[in-house]
């Protein structure tokens, strides 16, 4: 009985629409009258969600972000559930975003666990040691320096490696791979790194030293800290830094559901429908953060309009406003002298169909009551 009266209405009514009718309906025993009642107020509702023809959908959301844009708080940071974690926030991460930046100023990965790993504490120091930067000074039992010899010694906390999982031949291949220009040999565990080039004395040695312990031995680059999170009962991790390829190749990490804030990584890795998305959930969050309330289908059209091409273009002068087809609304934007003397280089003609360029000549703009034409049909003479 549902499906024979949804049935009726496909195509007048969105299929995502008439499936949570559906659903609903079974769940609270409509009735057939009650179900056609339903699906009339919903076609009804629909129509009236529509825009109408030659509204003016580009002022009208141009509007919707500038006025409540004027009442947002210049207040950059904002913790991110936790006091380590902060990240861009208010009006600057809406420039971010609309500007298309290449990397957001504080980079943020949200990185959902697998199961069982997303309920027990005791696989997180593991998982987080595949994830954060580890350096050589966070596995170190010592380290000094042999002023008689004019080497660097250091011996490897084994215990604190295998806590983290860290192999140590690995480890220690990649110490020697980061110091091309130094000579490390093994004696019992205990390590000795010697320059090449022996000029220098003291203070190319403790150079040494300093490099030794910023050397990389495991986990993710660019990801400086990470944080567990407890959230809706289950453990999740918050990650200062973004990289979503490597992260993806951890066994233990939840790739459908981990998240980044840097929307050219996710164009990159995930496709531009992934990238669009991203674009929207992260000005929602920015918007709703600040206590306000912007219509989901603006957030949307400035999101469409950004990923139309393929490719992630910002509102900017070399994003999607180099690309109008006006030379007029180019040169209205900004650096208009460039603009006017290129177009007449190549004798671009301007066709007027937009707002700008009508408004800049003063005549009626074609949209709204300026969009229909009168055309007159004139009664034929009667033949004497």
């Amino acid at each position: 009985m549902i499906d024979e009266t949804a049935k009726r209405f496909e195509g007048r009514i969105p299929a995502p629409l008439i499936e949570e009718v559906k659903k609903e309906a079974k769940d609270v025993k409509l009735s057939k009258a009650q179900l056609e009642t339903v699906f009339a107020r919903l076609e009804e509702k629909y129509k009236y969600a529509k825009i109408q023809p030659g509204e003016a959908i580009g002022i009208v959301t141009a509007e919707s972000f500038g006025e409540p844009g004027t009442q947002m708080t210049l207040r950059t940071f904002h913790f991110a559930g936790v006091a380590e974690v902060n990240v861009t926030l208010g009006l600057p991460r809406l420039i971010e975003i609309f500007d298309a930046r290449k990397e957001p100023s504080t980079p943020l990965m949200i990185i959902y666990l697998k199961k069982p790993y997303n309920k027990d504490e005791k696989y997180l120091e593991k998982i987080i040691a595949q994830i954060k930067e580890i350096r050589v000074q966070e596995v170190l039992s010592e380290i000094s320096i042999n002023l008689l010899k004019l080497h660097v010694e250091y011996v490897l906390n084994k215990k604190r490696m295998k806590e983290l999982g860290i192999n140590e031949e690995a480890a220690v291949k990649g110490i020697k791979d980061a110091l091309k220009t130094v000579d490390i040999t093994d004696k019992d565990g205990r390590y000795t790194a010697t320059p090449k080039n022996k000029e220098g004395g003291l203070p190319a040695l403790y150079t040494l030293k300093e490099r030794i312990k910023e050397v990389k031995v495991n986990g993710i680059d660019g990801i400086q800290e990470v944080i567990p999170k407890m959230e809706n009962n289950e453990i999740m991790l918050l990650a200062s830094g973004s990289n979503l390829k490597e992260a993806y190749k951890i066994a233990e990490v939840d790739f459908t559901r981990t998240i980044t804030n840097n929307i050219f990584e996710v164009a990159k890795n995930l496709g531009i429908e992934a990238a669009r998305q991203t674009i929207i959930a992260e000005a929602s969050k920015v918007i709703g953060e600040q206590g306000l309330d912007i219509d989901i289908r603006h957030i949307m059209f400035i999101a469409d309009l950004m990923t139309a091409r393929g490719e992630i273009k910002g509102i900017t002068r070399s994003g999607i406003t180099e690309e109008k087809e006006s030379v007029l609304a180019r040169a209205s934007f900004e650096t208009p002298i460039r603009h006017l003397i290129n177009a007449s280089l190549i004798g671009e003609v301007d066709m007027l169909n937009s707002v700008v360029e009508n408004v800049m000549i003063n005549q009626p703009i074609p949209l709204g009551t300026g969009l229909p034409s009168l055309v007159t049909k004139l009664a034929k003479e009667n033949k004497k």
